[in-house]
């Protein structure tokens, strides 16, 4: 069996690998919605491929029930990447990585509607200190209004950040499915949503692809998709919530650092307080209110 270790090990190893996926796409000469179509179709052979030696069955009665929100779920996963990778393209990794951190303040809002939670005082609070970051992080104190480029990379990311919401939501609904088969049938929708999607708004015919570029998108799909999923989510079963909600913020760390290192994109100090403002309030209200108060 797992130790508790080997878990926050794959754990640290699928969230730092995560935080690097925004320097890849950059390099990848091809549409986001033809990299989104990759990521779920190698991600989801590869999950496959890893039931198949690990002579687990995949468990169909356990997917049956809820396969329409899967489909959801998959779908909206495949427009969250697009979105995203879009934003990689407009704004630099480390802004759009920021405005997709803003999903936890997303659900936190919803959550009184779709799940009858109570938005106490301190999520209120965090919630504002989060908005007030993202003004920050748009770069609007240091440097006035954001170009029109980056304005639409800030605009993709925060959509990016409600599409993420959304799935996180409906997957609230789908904790009775094995994390396995619930990730191998959203990338597998996610895939196949890209089909038509694709044939309808790109020139297949003209598209072409660099060796530098078909090793990145190797990488991303195998890599980033199938192997770091497999880690994140099989690291889940052995850790708490908690654990895994903390250790996740090693993500948006490793993004900032490594776009400001390889790619030469400084936030700047409206940045910086805005980073520390977006995730300082959403981490601490995912704390339990113990934890919290200890911590004043």
């Amino acid at each position: 069996m797992k130790s508790v270790n080997r878990a926050k090990l794959d754990l640290i190893i699928a969230v730092t690998a995560f935080g690097t996926i925004g320097i890849f796409v950059r390099y990848i000469n091809l549409p986001s919605s033809v990299i989104a179509f990759v990521r779920g179709a190698v991600g989801a052979v590869f999950l496959l491929l890893l039931l198949y030696f690990r002579r687990t069955p995949f468990r169909w009665a356990s997917v049956q029930p809820h396969w329409k929100l899967l489909a959801l779920s998959g779908a909206i996963i495949s427009f969250n990447w697009i979105t995203l990778f879009e934003a990689y393209r407009y704004t630099t990794v480390a802004t759009a990585t920021l405005c997709y951190y803003m999903a936890p303040v997303f659900v936190t809002l919803a959550s009184p509607f779709l799940f009858h939670e109570k938005l106490t005082p301190r999520k209120l609070l965090c919630v504002l200190a989060a908005l007030c970051g993202m003004v920050f992080v748009s770069g609007v104190p240091q440097s006035g209004l954001p170009e029109a480029g980056e304005a639409t990379g800030i605009l993709l990311a925060l959509l990016s950040a409600v599409l993420y919401a959304s799935d996180v939501s409906i997957n609230k609904f789908l904790d009775q499915v094995p994390a396995c088969e619930r990730t191998l049938v959203q990338l597998a929708v996610a895939a196949l949503v890209m089909i038509p999607y694709i044939l309808l708004t790109e020139d297949v015919a003209a598209m072409t692809l660099t060796p530098l570029g078909a090793v990145l998108l190797l990488i991303v799909g195998v890599f980033h998709t199938g192997w770091c999923y497999s880690l994140f989510f099989g690291s889940m079963t052995y850790l708490p919530a908690q654990t895994v909600v903390l250790f996740s913020y090693i993500d948006p760390i490793v993004a900032i650092f490594l776009s400001a290192l390889l790619l030469k994109e400084p936030l700047g100090w409206s940045g910086i307080l805005g980073a520390v403002l977006v995730l300082g309030s959403t981490l601490i209200s995912e704390l339990p209110v113990r934890a919290a108060a200890e911590t004043k």
